[in-house]
């Protein structure tokens, strides 16, 4: 969470290769993100603090970094992926506290679908923060088609948790 005003401030320094930048900071944040969680479980240190801050910091950083991307590229094929990736963000997250609220969080697990949305979501936003080319790829159209690759598994990964929830949406129903 640290590096989210860190990852705001350099999209917004007027360096030429500020967006290159942004791009290392929001891989910095992707990738100790990761060995932080991977050393909890491994050292069998998972805490609950943890395990509810962990999903807010990743979710606070990509949403920033889309809507940073939305500002500075506003075009659909930008703002409609951002839109599914953050309303799923939104929605799943609302889904998972009615969940614990019934007591039927552990319906909720992450699951691999979820785990590769994640890899592809960070992937794309990293590649789009990039923008210019490197070498003789296209990082930004790369990151772009990405992007709603990100989007399509974003959608899947959400009808995965709304199947999982669907029967005790059903018998928690007040109608």
């Amino acid at each position: 969470m640290i590096l989210v005003p860190v990852l705001v401030i350099v999209f917004y320094l007027p360096w030429q290769w500020a967006g290159q930048a942004s791009a290392v900071v929001f891989i910095l944040a992707a990738v100790t993100d990761g060995l932080d969680g991977w050393a909890a479980r491994s050292r069998g240190q998972i805490s609950s603090f943890g395990a509810f801050l962990d999903p807010v910091a990743d979710k606070l950083m990509v949403s920033t970094a889309l809507v940073l991307l939305v500002q500075s590229q506003a075009l659909w094929y930008v703002t409609i992926p951002a839109a599914i990736i953050i309303g799923r963000e939104i929605a799943v997250s609302g889904l998972r506290e009615w969940m614990s609220e019934i007591g039927q969080r552990a319906h909720l697990n992450v699951h691999g679908m979820a785990k590769l949305k994640t890899i592809v979501q960070m992937t794309a936003i990293s590649l789009v923060l990039w923008a210019k080319p490197l070498w003789f790829i296209p990082i930004h159209t790369l990151g772009l088609v990405l992007l709603g690759v990100a989007a399509v598994l974003t959608l899947w990964s959400m009808f995965i948790y709304l199947r999982a929830a669907w029967p005790h949406m059903r018998d928690h129903d007040p109608g």
